[in-house]
């Protein structure tokens, strides 16, 4: 987040998501977040706040055949910059009220929501599934 805006990254497909991905068997939650914020948005960040810890299929579509357990994860941006690369063709930082096309099997408005009311909360609790 930067100010009262989100970062999404722009797939090849045109639609947008918040930077993330499959986490390696080999890495934290958090070194893993580190990894894919840098390799989706160019960006160093560091990872301070589990917001929420949910049942994928709870809140995104389609089901997959196999179960999902989605982190999100506040981060604080201390450097870095956007580069094209094989998954993303631009990152940008939107409004709540300004939100691009999403890639919903991947995030949904609502997940963005309690992004922002986490970013904005003196005291957010994780939630959890």
């Amino acid at each position: 987040m930067r100010g009262n805006k989100i970062l999404l990254v722009q797939e090849n497909n045109g639609s947008w998501s918040m930077p993330g991905g499959w986490v390696d068997v080999d890495v934290s939650v958090g070194e893993n977040v580190v990894k894919e914020v840098k390799g989706d948005a160019g960006l160093d960040v560091t990872a301070d706040l589990v917001i929420a810890i949910q049942d994928r299929e709870k809140h995104n579509l389609p089901i997959y055949a196999y179960k999902v357990c989605k982190v999100f994860v506040l981060c604080s941006v201390t450097g870095g910059s956007f580069e094209k690369n094989i998954e993303t063709v631009e990152s940008r930082y939107f409004g709540m009220d300004e939100l691009p096309q999403l890639a919903t099997e991947k995030n949904s408005e609502e997940q963005i929501r309690m992004c922002f009311e986490a970013y904005h909360s003196g005291n957010w609790k994780t939630l959890l599934e």
